[in-house]
């Protein structure tokens, strides 16, 4: 297993393009992929569960990966958010 926190900085959070996109990036890795928050653990390949978080702009999330390809997976999903996941 491996982790790692990361800020989201896009500015309407895990919304509907956002979450769709990290779930359907996540969902190319055999790997478990989770997103932890303060109070809230979601999993990082359904997007109708990173949407239902409601997680906002600036929150720390912990994003946390387990499985055979864990190391690119967390890897891409850093990218994604550090990037501002597509907006």
């Amino acid at each position: 297993m491996v982790s790692e926190k990361v800020t989201l900085i896009n500015p309407q959070g895990l919304h509907m393009r956002p979450a769709g996109l990290f779930a359907s990036t996540m969902g190319k890795f055999a790997c478990d992929v989770t997103i932890l928050t303060a109070d809230k653990e979601v999993n990082g390949k359904s997007p109708m569960a990173l949407m239902a978080a409601g997680i906002p702009c600036g929150t720390e999330v912990e994003v946390r990966c387990d499985g055979s390809d864990e190391n690119e997976a967390l890897a891409s999903a850093l990218e994604l958010i550090k990037s501002g996941l597509g907006e």
